[in-house]
């Protein structure tokens, strides 16, 4: 399994500058090349100072990609009409639009945390290729409870909305955690995405909680926000306790724990 967090190279190493191409649009393609495998124009500045800089937009690039995700996922629910197929091919729409990031981060940390006995061998686990039991069992456990998710809010007309405050709501949370772990290693992805300022950090969990109220109301932004906020602390007490900070792995666990809660917060009030 290929990690996240594997070495980044010069590209991250320069980050007193500022870019001359700091704009809200190269904000956007900066991130959407970053959390994606869409294929895009070329991004050459990668600075640590510039990607923290463009957390802001992290939930936009998610609002994009569930939409493309859905694309096939509405395809195969108006042939079938089965709910279960619509969330698979949703579900792995997404994992090959973001090139299953996420999911190795999540797998990666279970075999790390699970399977270490010191926190040097966690962090040499977590860089391993190689899959473990941890990590398949994880991998297992969290796809199964997204289908569960989805299904469970097809059957109230709301697959579709969940899909997209998900997706959107849990890119908000990484940033979260960014910003409250200090990296916990001299290089890879958690060290070159650079710590984010408060004011980005709040600027996208303020736009993610504005799509999450007008897709699903009051009551489910409540609901949503506050299952993240638990799925944040869960995830950064469990790192801090495991390896002292952030990784760009344990920002990939934080995604699918933010995706998860939330959706658990959202059945609750919706169902």
């Amino acid at each position: 399994m290929q990690s996240t967090d594997t070495p980044t190279g010069d590209r991250h190493d320069d980050t007193d500058k500022t870019s001359v191409d700091a704009s809200v649009l190269s904000d956007f393609w900066r991130a959407m090349a970053l959390l994606s495998r869409v294929p895009l124009p070329p991004v050459g500045d990668f600075r640590a100072a510039l990607i923290a800089r463009s957390v802001w937009c992290w939930p936009l690039v998610g609002l994009v990609l569930a939409g493309l995700a859905l694309l096939p996922a509405m395809l195969v629910d108006f042939l079938t009409g089965n709910p279960l197929v619509y969330a698979i091919f949703a579900i792995a729409a997404m994992v090959l639009l973001s090139g299953a990031m996420h999911e190795d981060g999540i797998a990666d940390c279970a075999d790390g945390f699970g399977g270490g006995m010191d926190r040097d061998r966690k962090l040499e686990i977590m860089r391993d290729s190689t899959v473990g039991t941890y990590a398949v069992v994880m991998l297992i456990l969290t796809l199964g409870l997204r289908l569960v998710l989805i299904t469970a809010a097809a059957d109230i007309g709301q697959a579709g909305i969940l899909f997209l405050i998900m997706a959107v709501i849990s890119r908000a949370a990484m940033p979260v955690v960014m910003r409250i772990l200090p990296p916990a290693r001299d290089n890879g992805l958690g060290k070159g995405a650079g710590r984010p300022g408060w004011l980005p950090v709040l600027i996208g969990f303020a736009i993610a909680s504005a799509i999450v109220l007008v897709l699903g109301g009051i009551g489910a932004m409540f609901a949503v926000i506050v299952g993240v906020m638990i799925a944040i602390l869960i995830v950064a007490m469990v790192a801090r306790s495991q390896i002292g900070g952030q990784t760009g792995d344990v920002l990939g666990a934080t995604q699918i724990c933010a995706e998860l809660f939330a959706g658990i917060g959202f059945i609750a009030v919706m169902a």
